[in-house]
Parts: structure tokens; C-alpha cells; sequence
């Protein structure tokens, strides 16, 4: 299979949560735009922080690039990418854009940044399976390793995460990254998990290549004991198969989804 040059949408990727997974970028344009700066972003340091939403990338352009792919057989439409996808005020609009043309069921991966938002809880209730970031138990902590743009607060995602729980009838896990940083706050994060009530927890530490060290399976095992009651996914225990991409490399490795 040739692989193609896209602009906005990149894989199949192979996911240890969403399985074969074809990426949308709908915020980049050649350079991230995030709300965070995490200390272990694979896709490198954010060039445009902000947490205004705005229109970066048209629907028809997306659909365009969909329009253009061979059969291939994927299990998302993941919105992701290098950067914040609900920072795209038109990610309902792409969302309902894509049903009536491809089969697969949409996931969004978010930085939970902007769930203190009406608008972003409404364009989310559209996706089937919204995955969202969780890190941290503490402002301090949070600020230390999202490093998030000023204004943001946790307290404030956390209160956005509880009313969307409560709306959202469809598929909700929380991601965590572990790392040194965070990895002794494994107690109080998975209090907070079972208060929002989410479908799934994953649980992750940084395998692919960034400034970050990850945990060992060992450590991540321990971390995993205090989320019992709830259903974990362990990046060290999921299986993943492999994919053919039509990106290509170049911009596979823009959007971080190197081999590791």
C-alpha cells in the first residue's frame, strides 16, 4: 500500500485503547496547539498555548482527506493529534460530518482542560468513546507536569468531568500518565477516579520516545492496587496488533506515534 501525504488526518495507528485507530488532527496546522505543555508530551514542546477555542481547520477539509482514503479496515476516527482537539470550536460540526460517510465509531483523546465549558461538554456527548486526562490530584501537582496555560484550574476540570459524567450515556475512561512526579499520588488520583465514575481507567507511563523516563511494569502494578473496584487498562498488559499506516513516516513522527 503506497502511503499518502495528509494534512489533518494520519495512522491507522495501532492503540493499545482504541485498536486500529486513524487519527484527526483538527487544531495543529504544522505545529502543536495545546492548552498543556506536559513534561511528557512525545510530539514536543506546544507552540501556540491558549485554552480559546477557534476555527484552525474547515470540516470539508477533513472530509476531503476521508473522501480520499482506499478501503481500509479501522475500528476509530480518533480526534487527537498534535495538540488540544476541543479547542476546535467546529469539533461538533467535523464530528457530524463524518457520520454519515464513514462507519466506524469516533473517539476524542482530551487534555480534560476546557470540560468547565458547556460548549466542549455538548460537542463531546457526539463522540462514542471520549478519553480524558487525569494526572494529577493537586493544583501544584497539575501545574508541575501539564503545565497548563494560567487560568486553568483542576479543581474546575474535575467539577467539569462530574456533570459530564452525569450526561454522558456512551463510553468515558480517564487516562493517567505515571511518572516520578506523580506516581506517589496514586491514592488520591484514584480517589478522584471513583468519583467521577468513569467506564474504564487507563493507566500509562511513557513508552514512546520524550524527555520523560517511564515506570517500570513493576511500579505500574503497584499503581494499578489502588485502583481496585474500578475496570484498569495497563499499557504494560494490553495487547496491540499491528497496523499498516497510509501516512507517512514523517507524519506519523509529527504526531508522535513512532515506534517504540
Amino acid at each position: 500500500m503506497t502511503p499518502k501525504n495528509f494534512k489533518y488526518i494520519y495512522g491507522p495507528v495501532p492503540s493499545w485503547r482504541l485498536g486500529a485507530s486513524l487519527g484527526i488532527d483538527p487544531v495543529s496546522k504544522g505545529r502543536k496547539v495545546c492548552s498543556f505543555d506536559c513534561v511528557y508530551c512525545q510530539v514536543g514542546k506546544t507552540g501556540l498555548s491558549t485554552q480559546e477555542r477557534m476555527r484552525f481547520i474547515e470540516a470539508g477539509e477533513i472530509l476531503a482527506e476521508l473522501a480520499a482514503l482506499p478501503p481500509l479496515k479501522i475500528d476509530y476516527i480518533t480526534f487527537s493529534g498534535a495538540g488540544e482537539p476541543t479547542l476546535a470550536e467546529n469539533l461538533s460540526e467535523m464530528i457530524q460530518a463524518i457520520r454519515p460517510i464513514r462507519p466506524e465509531k469516533i473517539a476524542v483523546i482530551t487534555n480534560s482542560s476546557l470540560f468547565h465549558k458547556e460548549s466542549v461538554r455538548e460537542d463531546l456527548l457526539l463522540a462514542d468513546f471520549v478519553i480524558a486526562k487525569l494526572d494529577a490530584p493537586t493544583q501544584a501537582v497539575f501545574e508541575k507536569i501539564n503545565q497548563p496555560v494560567a487560568g486553568i484550574s483542576l479543581e474546575r476540570i474535575i467539577a467539569g468531568m462530574k456533570i459530564f459524567r452525569k450526561m454522558y450515556k456512551k463510553k468515558l475512561a480517564l487516562q493517567i500518565m505515571f511518572i516520578g512526579q506523580n506516581r506517589e499520588y496514586a491514592a488520591e488520583i484514584a480517589q478522584i477516579a471513583r468519583e467521577i465514575h468513569p467506564d474504564e481507567v487507563q493507566i500509562n507511563t511513557p513508552l514512546r520516545p520524550c524527555r520523560i523516563q517511564p515506570l517500570f511494569k513493576t511500579e505500574i502494578e503497584q499503581i494499578e492496587a489502588y485502583f481496585g473496584g474500578l475496570n484498569t487498562l495497563s499499557v504494560y498488559k494490553a495487547e496491540k496488533n499491528a497496523v499498516a499506516p497510509l501516512s507517512d513516516a514523517d507524519t506519523l513522527k509529527r504526531r508522535g506515534k513512532v515506534k517504540y
